[in-house]
């Protein structure tokens, strides 16, 4: 009999993934402080670019992480606890694999990425350095993607929370250990970044060792089924082509947002934090709801994936009502702590309604992506993000020529309804089947 799904249990598992995604900005700060001690402008700006890019890279592989999620909570569901401990061996074999590859493939990934993001001849070879020795640490970055969604489908979200304060503490405290003490400047940093990397997924290993005592992690008959593998495979491609579609969505807005100068596109990239801002409040509870409906619906419990989904559904929505709020009453503070131009702080406060509006607009989208990942169901997320952004391609080509940023604002939130609307439409196949699994 499973537990019941109360507040109290949603909160145990959100509130350790928000404590730990606000060690993320804790983290890039330091970096940029530590660095900015040397005195120059090009040391940071090669951190910035370096982190940048690799961070991008590595995003590519996220799909490890909710696939791993949905699919781990659907076995603990059936109770299928050799299938539990294969899919940690399946996703630790594909983070090695990924690493290796973009260590094998290094050269050519950042040729490309500096032809599509130039910069100046000293910032270009101080970022070469950086990304030169953090690759190395590919294999576990990538592996602590798998690790994380395999124990956020256990509900075993305080361990994701060890491992990134871990993790970051140790970059944090090296970073000011290799760069202020041994004077190893860029270097210092890419190297405090591999070694918490690797201690990071030691650790994460640490917390998965129960799964190491059952034989069916090294059962490579099993491991490598190929109908097991297969879906894997499928559920893992579709997540990549939702996320690549939603980065899309992302980037074009910037892109777009460059043709109306560069005081505008300034003033975006200060509002869009508000929506990184939100993401990051809300990721514990959409986190909360992939546990909970994917084991519902690997044991068949209708029930449990119904309240699963309205209670993170109604902790979501509370916190986006008062994100609201703060950023109506304190929108403006916020944005001169972040931009000291005042035609930047003109510009963005003019177009703070719209940031007050994203997180209501924007919280079912946000939490339905949460229980669809825990159902491990990627082709209605796949299929629901294609329609939201051929939306969002309507839209622009609507409203931006009629209201200008006024529009492009307007369409990237009319993506984020679409996606909601097209996700609540599929919801109620999720309750359907449940009741054929119980059947």
């Amino acid at each position: 009999m499973a537990d019941p799904i109360t507040h109290r249990r949603v909160l145990q598992i959100a509130l350790p993934i928000v404590l730990s995604n606000a060690t993320v900005p804790l983290l890039a700060a330091v970096d940029t402080g530590v660095v900015g001690q040397m005195g120059a402008a090009a040391p940071i700006g090669a951190v910035g670019i370096g982190g940048v890019t690799l961070t991008a890279i590595y995003w590519i592989f996220g799909f490890l992480r909710m696939g791993t999620t949905g699919l781990t909570a659907n076995a603990v569901g059936r109770g299928e606890t050799a299938e539990v401990a294969a899919l940690l061996t399946r996703a630790l074999m594909v983070g090695l694999a990924g690493g290796l590859a973009l260590i094998v493939l290094q050269w050519p990934i950042f040729w490309g990425a500096f032809r599509i993001s130039p910069a100046s001849d000293e910032v270009e070879g101080l970022a070469r350095q950086y990304m030169a020795i953090r690759i190395w640490s590919a294999p576990a970055a990538i592996a602590i993607y798998g690790i994380t969604g395999w124990l956020i489908a256990q509900e075993r979200t305080r361990a994701v929370l060890g491992i990134q304060v871990v993790m970051n503490g140790m970059n944090m405290g090296l970073d000011v250990l290799f760069v202020l003490g041994f004077d190893w400047g860029v270097r210092g940093v890419a190297v405090a970044t591999v070694i918490s990397e690797l201690c990071g997924v030691a650790l994460g290993l640490w917390y998965c060792r129960a799964a190491f005592r059952v034989p069916a992690w090294r059962d490579w008959e099993r491991v490598f089924d190929r109908v097991r593998l297969t879906r894997m495979a499928l559920v893992n491609r579709d997540i990549l082509i939702r996320s690549m579609l939603l980065q899309v969505i992302f980037l074009s807005f910037m892109f777009f947002g460059s043709d109306f100068g560069d005081v505008q596109l300034a003033a975006n990239q200060v509002l869009i934090q508000f929506l990184f801002i939100t993401a990051y409040a809300l990721d514990g509870f959409a986190f909360a709801a992939e546990a909970f409906v994917g084991q519902a619906l690997g044991r068949g419990d209708r029930a449990a994936l119904r309240r699963g989904s309205l209670l993170t559904g109604l902790w979501g929505l509370i916190i986006c009502v008062v994100l609201a709020v703060v950023f109506a009453l304190t929108g403006g503070m916020i944005i001169d702590l972040m931009a000291k131009s005042e035609p930047v702080q003109q510009a963005a406060r003019a177009y703070l309604p719209w940031m007050v509006a994203a997180p209501i607009i924007g919280v079912a989208s946000w939490m339905l992506d949460g229980i669809f990942i825990g159902a491990a169901r990627s082709v209605d997320m796949r299929n629901m993000m294609a329609v939201s952004f051929v939306i969002y391609g309507i839209a622009l080509a609507v409203l931006m020529p009629w209201l200008g940023n006024h529009g492009l604002w307007a369409a990237l939130l009319i993506s984020f309804a679409a996606r909601g609307v097209t996700l609540a439409i599929k919801y109620p196949g999720l309750e359907r089947d449940a009741d054929r699994v119980e059947a």
